[in-house]
């Protein structure tokens, strides 16, 4: 496009059975600044060519790879590039809105939550699971504790490894000026600011979820979260 992007990228680990599945979900803006400071939009039919984004993202991948590893097992490699690399690309449903509060429900999640572990006896552990091969039926599965716990390290990222990053003009250092710019060029409001759960909880209950509702005090401390 001859303009500069914003891209933000969050890092995936995991599946539903807790199986090591890496994969990378961006936010692309369809569009950028120009050099001139002007904004630069993609053709509303096409944004960018996913077939050799797929075999680009492949080259660059292995090259890494192989300066990483300078012992690395050559049929291993070819064998990667043989494969084909799956890139998928899609417009938003809705909004672009609707995309980035869909992703952030996830950047700050671990592979597995509380309630999907069904039980522990006998040294196993049980969950349920998604099986999105089988129209997304809900299904069990029991590992021993050792497996259980071996497949939730494969998940815990290694000391300074960023799991999510920026850049373009989305970047930290870019946003400061180039955001507000993109901002303004596309007559972009500022999202509503989201309220806080206690906000929200005022709101349903008609007072503060610090007040008692018996005496009125304004001092009740929250100990923890009644599970539904």
């Amino acid at each position: 496009m001859g303009a500069e992007i914003g891209l933000t990228a969050v890092l995936h680990t995991w599946g539903q059975n807790l199986s090591f599945h890496p994969h990378i979900h961006c936010i692309v803006p369809a569009g950028g600044l120009s050099k001139t400071g002007h904004w630069q939009a993609s053709r509303q039919k096409f944004f960018l060519p996913v077939k050799v984004l797929s075999r680009k993202f492949r080259g660059k991948f292995l090259a890494l790879l192989k300066q990483e590893f300078t012992d690395i097992d050559q049929n291993l490699l070819n064998t990667c590039y043989q494969k084909e690399w799956v890139v998928y690309c899609k417009p938003p449903f809705k909004t672009a809105a609707s995309v980035v509060e869909y992703l952030g429900r996830y950047t700050h999640r671990v592979a597995i939550s509380n309630h999907r572990i069904l039980k522990l006896e006998d040294g196993n552990v049980t969950f349920k699971w998604r099986d999105y091969k089988d129209g997304s039926r809900w299904k069990t599965m029991t590992l021993t504790a050792m497996e259980f716990i071996r497949r939730l390290l494969m998940h815990v990222l290694p000391q300074g490894f960023m799991k999510i990053r920026h850049f373009g003009f989305l970047s930290s250092r870019g946003k400061q000026m180039k955001l507000k710019r993109c901002q303004q060029l596309t007559h972009t409001k500022n999202l509503p600011k989201r309220r806080s759960t206690m906000e929200i909880l005022a709101k349903i209950l008609g007072r503060k979820p610090s007040q008692c509702p018996c005496c009125g005090f304004d001092g009740l401390q929250q100990l923890g979260l009644s599970p539904p």
